[in-house]
């Protein structure tokens, strides 16, 4: 594991002030233009949902889809993008969520989680959690159950982990790399 821990970690650019002053942006781009680096981290992500036991896997707007959709190719699953407030046709179930400054509304189709399905949830960043922990209560209001959540990256100065670690309720929080 250490290796892809280097090679993932050689393959993020930091971008000092963005999007404003003071902030470390953590650019994941070069990665994914690196076909061995975004191999590896396909394989390591679908790894995690195998091994959670996950029928399908959601990826959270818009990074999460990047990461998601190859894992669940990969892994042989069903993948269901979970979007921003009115970007789904049809009929949704939203959940609500807090922000630093503000509030947001994500969605996903209500006809794709059902009761039985195990969902591992895919991003690319763990921050303060709070879209993680909107998508893990859209999980189980559609009747399914939460298989893990597995991150590219935590910020783990944000206490992201012990804001979700609650919700996930036991289910694994699995960063491939802690920053």
């Amino acid at each position: 594991m250490t290796d892809i821990k280097e090679l993932l970690l050689s393959r993020i650019r930091d971008v000092a002030d963005y999007p404003e002053p003071g902030v470390m942006f953590k650019d994941i781009t070069p990665l994914l233009a690196d076909p061995a680096a975004f191999t590896a981290l396909t394989d390591a992500l679908a790894e995690i949902a195998e091994r959670t036991g996950a029928t399908k896997v959601i990826g959270l707007e818009a990074r999460g889809f990047i990461l998601g959709a190859p894992v669940a190719v990969r892994a042989g699953l069903g993948f269901i993008p979970v979007r921003k407030a009115g970007k789904l046709p049809g009929a949704t179930l939203a959940q609500a969520y807090d922000l630093e400054y503000g509030s947001a509304e994500i969605e996903v189709h209500a006809e794709d989680l059902t009761t039985g399905d195990r969902v591992l949830i895919v991003d690319d960043v763990l921050a303060t959690g709070g879209t993680a922990e909107a998508s893990v209560q859209l999980i189980r209001r559609a009747g399914a159950d939460v298989a893990g959540l597995a991150v590219l990256m935590e910020l783990g100065f944000l206490s992201g982990r012990a804001r979700l670690e609650p919700a996930l309720n036991g289910a694994p929080l699995e960063a491939l790399l802690t920053v």
